[in-house]
Parts: C-alpha cells; structure tokens; sequence
C-alpha cells in the first residue's frame, strides 16, 4: 500500500481562518467564525488543528484576516503542541501583502494561499494540505492522502455526501466510479433526496502542482477561490483531481453510538447551536471523550467545578464553574461560570465567564462570555425583552453579545 510522505518536509499544511462569519453575528460581532467558543471549553478551530496533529501534519500556518486578535490570542496561548523541532510549528499568518499585482485583502481562498506562496517555497514540501478552520469534525487526515497518492492525483477534494435539496450551500461534484471528478458545480439548485457529493472545503495538492496554478493562474487571471473559479477550470483542462469520500473515513476510538463520519457547518445560529446540543447525553452523536483522537483545547489553571445542591440533567459544565441551588437541563456550561440560587437553564449554551444572578431563567438562548445577567432575569424567546445586547435568530434562539471586562 502506498503510505503518506514520512520525511519531515513531506506536506504543508494551511488552515484558512479568516473568513467573517456573518451569519453567526453577533458571536462573530467581534471575532472570526474559526475563534467561536464551541463545546464549553473549545473553539471552532481547535478541531481542525487536533485533525492535522492527530494525522501526524505538524507544519501548520494559520491564515488569519477579519477581527483576528481573538484567535491570534488562542493560537499563541494554546497550542504550543507541535514540539521544539524547526520542522514543527503553528504560525499565525495575517496578511502579509508582498505581492504588488494582488495588495489588499484576500479576494477568495485561491488569493490567500497566493499571497503567501513564498512560504511553499521557503518550507519546499511534497504536498499541501489546505483545510478550513470553520467546521466541527473528526477526521484521520493520513486516510485522505493516501487515496491522493494511491490515485496519483494532483488534486484531492474531501467530499460528504448530501441530499439534493440541501446543494445550495455547496460545490457539487459528479465523480466516476474511480473517483476522478468529471465535472463541479459551485452553489447549483437541485430538487429531490438523492444523494450527492457536496465539497468539504478542504484539500490535497502535489505542491508543484499547486505552485505551477497558482503562478501561472491565480497571478494572471480572476482565479481567486477554489470553489467558484479554480475547480470548474480544471475540470474543463481535464486535470487529474479526484473526490476522497469522506463517508468512508474513520477515527480511532469512534464509539458505537456516534456517527460513522462527523462532520458539521456551523456557519448559522441555528446550526451552532444544534451541534453543541449533539455533545449531550449519555449516547452522543459525537462524544469528545476519546483518548485516540482527541480535540485539544486550551489549558487554565483553575479549580474543579464546584456544584451545590442543584440538579443537572443532560449537561455540560466545565472547570472552574460554581453552581449553587440552581435547575440545569440539556445546557452547555463553559469555564468559569458562576449560576447562582433559584436559577433555571435550560436547553442553553453559557460561555466562560459569565455571571447569572439570582433567580434568573434561560431558555434556549446562547450567552456569550463575560456577560453578567441581573437577578430575576428572563432570557428565551417567549420571556426576554430584547434589548441593544441581545439578537433573536430567526430559529427562535435568542444570543446575548460578548459582554465587557471587568477591571
């Protein structure tokens, strides 16, 4: 069987992690969709970090662009994983604007691995991997490459399978039985439940290959995102790319209740909020606890969580939290939180940090960090006064902002 690179330069791995966000405002109000606090203790791009490091990829350069102090913070506070070796490294990369033809912003994906394609030719790998940092998912990544390699492909796609009815939201790709990708469509309206291959968004480049694009390509014409512009054109030139079926792919570890593949686009309120509530219960869709893959989050040196004469059912809570007297039920609670007396929370995400006073009712709503609620609150669709901070998503979730440091 042909294994993946086992040299120490053998791939390269980009994690594109500045995208806006915006329809997870206000939690991306002020930061990027990849830094969202997610599962209590994690954010978005911790697991796409874990994957790479779990796959054994430890060069890792993380595209940063929209409101990216956030996740600069989180990256350089907690994940000093990779080791002490040159060759081992997560770097944070804001623009870096050394191309004249292309100054400014990315303009799309493409655009972003061009303006930094220096550091392909500084790091010089056999391979580039090339993953989004906006998605809740487990996959052992070392599978994919070596389909890339065994197919002597170019280019690998991942891909999951989706009904048609659901295709809007992605590129969609027609593959023959060997997987080779005979035609992709971005963002294409289909009718009916069959089955199609929906593109994840991440990728597998020989990276001679991907340099001779982006040099030949990206720098002379409009080519600036992967889905709109660069994989219809490959498919007219006929290129060697094929489709890895992410459907096939397995982690160590996976319990019997959990789903075969996991692999979720948080990018909505409602979707967001829906994948922290697949954590709960004692057969979760995914369960994060799993010695052989697991999701690396950030460390704080605080004390266990404190619980007091209060009743949980089917929640989360985390270190450093202290409940006292209060209901909680199918609810998220992060690092840190204080709940006090007579409180009831329910069917709720509550971010590090936060303080609810009192007396106080949540109900389906997510609470950001560092926000303080008054005694006798009432956060939910049908009881809260929606006021400046707080956002009613058309999924009925109510979301309070970020609050402010106290000093």
């Amino acid at each position: 069987m042909i294994t993946s690179p086992k040299n120490k330069k053998g791939i390269l791995a980009f994690v594109l992690a500045g995208g806006r966000g915006e329809r997870l405002f206000p939690l991306t109000a002020e930061r990027s969709k990849p830094s969202v606090p997610f599962g209590g203790k994690y954010r978005i791009i911790d697991f796409t970090l874990s994957n790479l490091l779990n796959s054994g990829i430890f060069s890792i350069y993380v595209l940063v662009q929209y409101k990216s102090q956030s996740l600069i913070e989180h990256v350089r506070t907690s994940w000093l994983k990779a080791g002490f070796l040159p060759e081992h490294f997560i770097t944070v990369v804001p623009p870096q604007m050394r191309r004249k033809e292309r100054e400014g912003w990315y303009k799309g994906t493409v655009d972003s691995i061009y303006q930094n394609i220096n550091l392909i030719y500084d790091y010089k790998p056999k391979l580039v991997a090339i993953f989004g940092g906006d998605h809740i998912f487990r996959m052992d990544i070392k599978k994919m490459i070596d389909f890339h390699l065994e197919k002597k492909s170019h280019l690998t796609i991942s891909a999951i399978p989706i009904k048609a009815c659901e295709a809007s939201q992605f590129g969609i790709m027609d593959v023959g039985s060997d997987g080779k990708i005979k035609s992709f469509v971005e963002k294409a309206s289909f009718s009916g439940r069959r089955k199609m291959l929906a593109s994840m968004g991440n990728y597998i480049f020989n990276a001679d290959f991907l340099v001779h694009l982006l040099e030949n390509k990206s720098s002379k014409e409009k080519i600036n995102d992967f889905g709109k512009d660069l994989m219809p054109y490959l498919v007219r030139k006929k290129a060697r790319i094929f489709a890895y079926d992410f459907s096939e792919n397995r982690v160590p570890g996976l319990k019997p209740h959990e789903a075969d593949f996991y692999w979720r686009d948080v990018g909505t309120i409602s979707s967001y909020w829906k994948a922290n509530m697949e954590l709960l219960g004692g057969k979760p869709v995914l369960d994060l606890n799993n010695q052989s893959w697991p999701i690396y989050a950030s460390h704080i040196d605080v004390a266990p969580a404190n619980i007091f004469d209060s009743r949980f059912e089917n929640s989360l809570i985390c270190e450093g939290s202290n409940v006292s007297g209060a209901n909680i039920r199918n609810s998220i609670i992060g690092r840190l939180v204080t709940i006090e007396k007579g409180c009831r929370i329910e069917n709720s995400i509550i971010m590090d940090h936060t303080l609810i006073k009192k007396s106080s009712l949540v109900k389906k709503a997510i609470i950001d960090r560092f926000n303080v609620l008054p005694a006798y609150s009432q956060i939910g669709k049908s009881h809260a006064k929606i006021l400046d901070s707080h956002t009613l998503d058309p999924s009925g979730i109510v979301v309070v902002r970020r609050g402010a440091h106290s000093f």
